[in-house]
């Protein structure tokens, strides 16, 4: 009986860590950043390149020179708190001491709001208490900027604040599909080895794929005739 629980409770256990298997390799899945020399961090579907210069030290440039430094990629877009807050953090911790950072965006007048520098509207945005428009700021020299110690956005002049620093973004170019894949051939890989393993053991004691069982009825007091057909028999057999 002991052998027969095993044989049904061991497919169960074995599916409990196929799924451990699998999520866990979902969290450690490798990142797909560009591989042109330079340092890209991970975060969410995106990676990010923190310009600096020797020893972490952070490097500022004019607007235009941000977007030359990124070309091929996009500057710095902010599109949720959790990125922002990344943001703030991360560079803390690679650059010594505390600077501004360029976001790509600019102001279209002609939908009079800003938008970022791939045309698609704020879904997010962080300004501090003056907002986004500051009737002290030419809306036509109009950049924005991330200050790292308060988290917070502020438009300022392209020209009178001409250098902050930069940090590059792009998508990753890892595929979720082809992700979803390997995980899914990794477990049916480990599913048919565990599959065989099964019947092996079955085959090796002898028996059949499933536990046989006997049909044992309830017990039940003997009927009325039950009980005379006994007692006649019993004594024919003094007599």
């Amino acid at each position: 009986e002991e052998a027969g629980l095993w044989y049904w409770v061991w497919p169960i256990s074995c599916c409990r860590l196929l799924h451990c298997f699998a999520t866990d390799h979902i969290k450690t899945l490798p990142t797909d950043c560009p591989a042109d020399g330079r340092t890209w961090v991970p975060f969410g579907k995106s990676c990010y390149h923190f310009v600096h210069g020797e020893e972490d030290i952070p490097k500022s440039y004019t607007i235009e020179r941000a977007k030359e430094i990124c070309s091929g990629f996009s500057l710095l877009t902010v599109r949720s708190a959790e990125e922002n807050s990344f943001i703030a953090d991360y560079s803390s911790k690679v650059w010594k001491g505390s600077i501004n950072i360029w976001l790509g965006m600019y102001y279209d007048s002609d939908v009079d709001a800003f938008k970022w520098n791939d045309n698609s509207p704020l879904t997010f945005n962080k300004w501090e208490e003056v907002g986004e428009e500051d009737p002290e700021q030419p809306l036509i020299d109009t950049c924005v900027i991330l200050h790292v110690a308060s988290e917070m956005w502020e438009n300022v002049s392209c020209s009178e604040n001409p250098e902050n620093g930069v940090v590059c973004e792009t998508l990753q170019n890892g595929s979720p599909v082809l992700s979803a894949l390997v995980i899914v051939s990794v477990i049916l890989i480990l599913g048919i080895s565990a599959f065989v393993w099964f019947i092996q053991q079955r085959s090796n004691s002898g028996s059949t794929l499933l536990p046989s069982f006997e049909y044992h009825p309830p017990f039940g007091a003997p009927s009325a005739d039950q009980t005379c057909l006994v007692e006649a028999e019993e004594i024919e057999e003094t007599s």
